[in-house]
């Protein structure tokens, strides 16, 4: 089994990261690390870049986790990337970071969390950076 994470290099990025490492551990399954851009990856803040991978990468090796990274460039957004991912078959649990929002904020539709929440028929652990 795989536990799937939502990765973009932010504290929001870290925090899902962190979650995914003791979920995969306590599961005892795979980690896969997803970043995604839709358009240009030297100019999407969140499409993480060597530095950031590298980090990751070392973090996960340090800790003996099983892991892949795949980042994923091209015409579909995060959250439809995450979505179909979450559709294969050894996908047991989907973890994103949430951003805090305004009461306004909250309000809006259309957010990648939110599509994450209402597309995923798996189970969905949704977290937020220490304050």
């Amino acid at each position: 089994m795989t536990v799937l994470v939502g990765y973009v290099p932010s504290p929001e990025g870290e925090a899902a990261l962190r979650a995914g490492i003791d979920e995969a551990r306590l599961r005892d399954e795979k980690l896969l690390v997803v970043n995604t851009s839709r358009g240009d990856a030297l100019m999407d803040t969140r499409f993480a870049q060597e530095p950031d991978l590298a980090h990751v990468r070392e973090d996960l090796a340090a800790l003996g986790v099983d892991f892949e990274i795949r980042q994923v460039l091209g015409g579909r957004d995060a959250a439809e990337e995450i979505v179909d991912l979450a559709e294969l078959p050894d996908v047991s649990l989907v973890v994103i970071g949430l951003r805090r929002r305004s009461a306004v904020g909250k309000l809006i539709m259309g957010s990648a969390a939110q599509q994450i929440l209402m597309g995923v028929n798996c189970p969905i652990l949704a977290v937020k950076t220490a304050s």
